[in-house]
């Protein structure tokens, strides 16, 4: 497996977030993508006031640790609640892999998005585990 990162989720404070923690853990964000630099994934366009918000976020933190974090999205009935705050997400190195950690994590579990190809190039998927605990499962192929 190529890592496990930890995923917050923020109701429009990503990028402040990502701030604090990058001052505080005296490094930089590596990656930041704003909805707005994306294709539109559902239907319409978002509102313009969620068009500046973050999308994807990266920001090392220790030991080959990363955080990433996104903005929940209103329009899309989205809403950050503990639960649902932080995700596992588990970066494999192959989609036969992605797939397997996918239906064994979801086996008995609701609340999920399938493993699917997505817009930026990743395959990806979400699932609320049995135990009430979120995984992310992607693999991005090498560029």
């Amino acid at each position: 497996m190529a890592r496990v990162n930890t995923y917050l989720n923020f109701n429009g404070q990503a990028e402040e977030a990502c701030t604090f923690y990058a001052e505080t853990f005296g490094t930089k964000i590596s990656s930041l993508i704003r909805y707005s630099d994306m294709p539109a994934v559902g239907p319409g366009d978002l509102p313009a006031d969620e068009q500046h918000l973050v999308m994807h976020a990266e920001l090392p933190i220790a030991a080959g640790h990363v955080l990433m974090a996104t903005d929940m999205l209103e329009s899309m009935g989205q809403q950050t609640r503990i639960g649902n705050n932080t995700t596992l997400c588990v970066d494999t190195d192959n989609t036969e892999e992605a797939d397997r950690l996918y239906a064994a994590l979801s086996t008995g579990g609701s609340e999920g998005s399938p493993m699917a190809q997505m817009p930026w190039g990743a395959y990806w998927g979400v699932t609320l585990d049995r135990y009430g605990i979120r995984w992310m499962v992607n693999h991005t192929p090498p560029s």
